[in-house]
């Protein structure tokens, strides 16, 4: 049996430069959580260590004002 190796994905905001991840764009956060409201791990996302911590970050800020939901049951 053969193992194969999936190609890694590049990280969604280096690939667009982009340096800050704004707390306030609810649609781009919610591509990085589950429907049940949880934030995906790295290794599903493909983002690089730097942006995930700044998108956890941003994802509790925003439910902390309320835009995103702590819980979606």
């Amino acid at each position: 049996m053969i193992k194969r190796r999936r190609k890694r994905r590049g990280c969604a905001f280096c690939q667009d430069k982009q340096n800050e991840i704004d707390y306030k764009d609810i649609k781009k956060l919610q591509r990085f959580l589950t429907e049940r409201g949880k934030i995906l791990p790295r290794r599903v996302t493909g983002n690089c260590s730097k942006h995930q911590r700044k998108l956890t970050i941003a994802v509790k800020r925003a439910r902390i004002i309320a835009l995103l939901p702590f819980v979606n049951d």
